[in-house]
């Protein structure tokens, strides 16, 4: 499986980021062609030594890298990729890798 791991940053007003990602973002990320899985973390986000810079983690699963290349070439892809411009005020990193059970 490939996953693109967005982990988003404090925002500005996290009120407003929480509003906007679950009312707008959310329902266009679960239109991008080829995703198997969406979750979100739920509550704070920490490190083992404490508190993090990390408001929320997203973690969108698909077949392969080959789909996720796909993904965000699409329509839908673009949107959600926009998106994030509008209400990821404190910034964010995304990640994309393929992976194994082990």
């Amino acid at each position: 499986m490939a996953r693109l791991l967005v982990m988003y940053k404090t925002p500005l007003d996290a009120a407003a980021f929480d509003a906007h990602y679950f009312a707008k973002h959310a329902p266009i990320a679960r239109k991008i062609p080829g995703l198997r899985k969406y979750e979100v973390s739920k509550g704070a986000v920490a490190t083992p030594a404490g508190p993090s810079n990390i408001h929320l983690v997203a973690t969108l699963w698909f077949d392969d890298m080959s789909a996720v290349q796909n993904a965000f070439a699409s329509a839908e892809g673009q949107a959600a990729a926009n998106d994030v411009k509008t209400f990821a005020t404190g910034g964010v990193d995304m990640y994309v890798f393929d992976s194994v059970e082990v």
